[in-house]
């Protein structure tokens, strides 16, 4: 009996270092240190490396290749259309597209006015729906989305990252359109001083510092579509179903923005004021419509990257 109370005395003495480990005072502060070190530069690592991944894919660079073939579609169609013959071959009139189409053959500089209105409804949203798309959900079906949130970086800088990245995106294959328009415009047609959709005629140089800002309106039009296909993303584990979501709400969008007895939430759409870069080669400029699409896009960031953060803040990752 002694030995017996002898050996459950020496098991609780023993037991006691067990039943009492000091890792959970440490828990936390080794969790706060982490957060502490990250630094900007890191952040910016994370960046490069997600922008490094996305532009390598395959699948990214053929929808750039698809973007760039626009233009070069369009500008041989307007050649073999008109020949030689008066500017504006049988189109005319009616809508922004048609009438930057009347001018291409006066100026190869409409060609990238008209390849980003023939763009911007299908190819460019589509393309950026697919790389925000992919964003989150690409990594967990991958696998790699669990090492991912090993850095010391945090689920927030990573959703950030993945937007950047996103719109990094937008701006690339916006100019990607812009630039093949502008090379095939300078091969096919004569370039100089443009005559305004206003009927003023403004020199060669501002014709590209307004080309410029409508690259810049047509990136930022892309704006709410990123954020849509990232929240998006934050809600499968798969990349190909949230890429399918994604341009599926995408043509959803454009067909109620199409439909004459909506027009009371029309103005709501974040496809509806796409088209109001045409205002920036009017003379002088009408602003209105552009700081409706700039606001209406802020306020789809906010509503789908708030969203996007809840969900991706709180997700259980398993892959």
């Amino acid at each position: 009996m002694a030995g017996r109370a002898g050996w459950a005395e020496l098991s609780e003495a023993e037991a006691a270092p067990v039943v009492a480990p000091e890792a959970p005072p440490r828990a936390a502060p080794r969790a706060g240190e982490g957060v502490r070190r990250v630094s900007p530069l890191w952040s910016l690592g994370l960046l490069r490396s997600e922008l490094t991944v996305t532009l390598r894919r395959w699948r990214t660079l053929a929808l750039l290749g698809v973007l760039a073939a626009v233009p070069v579609l369009v500008g041989i169609a307007v050649k073999i259309e008109t020949g030689d013959g008066p500017a504006g071959g049988r189109r005319g009139g009616g809508g922004e597209g048609p009438a930057f189409m009347a001018q291409i053959t006066n100026n190869g500089l409409f060609l990238v006015f008209t390849a980003l209105a023939a763009t911007l409804p299908f190819f460019l949203p589509m393309a950026v729906g697919v790389v925000a798309g992919d964003a989150v959900a690409g990594e967990a079906n991958s696998g790699t989305l669990r090492y991912l949130l090993v850095a010391p970086a945090g689920r927030t800088r990573l959703l950030l990252a993945k937007y950047a990245t996103a719109v990094t995106f937008c701006l690339l294959a916006t100019l990607v359109v812009a630039v093949s328009a502008l090379a095939v415009g300078a091969l096919l047609f004569p370039l100089g001083d443009l005559t305004t959709i206003s009927g003023t005629r403004i020199s060669f140089a501002d014709g590209l510092g307004r080309a410029l800002l409508i690259v810049l309106a047509v990136t930022a039009s892309l704006l709410g579509v990123a954020a849509l296909g990232v929240f998006v993303s934050t809600l499968t584990d798969s990349g190909i179903a949230a890429m399918a979501t994604t341009v599926g709400l995408l043509i959803t969008v454009q067909i109620l923005d199409q439909i004459p007895q909506l027009h009371v939430i029309q103005p709501y759409l974040f496809s509806h004021y796409w088209l109001s870069f045409a205002d920036l080669v009017r003379d002088p400029v009408h602003w209105e419509e552009l700081r409706k699409n700039l606001g209406l896009q802020a306020v789809y960031v906010a509503v789908f990257g708030s969203a996007a953060w809840a969900r991706f803040t709180t997700k259980d990752v398993t892959a």
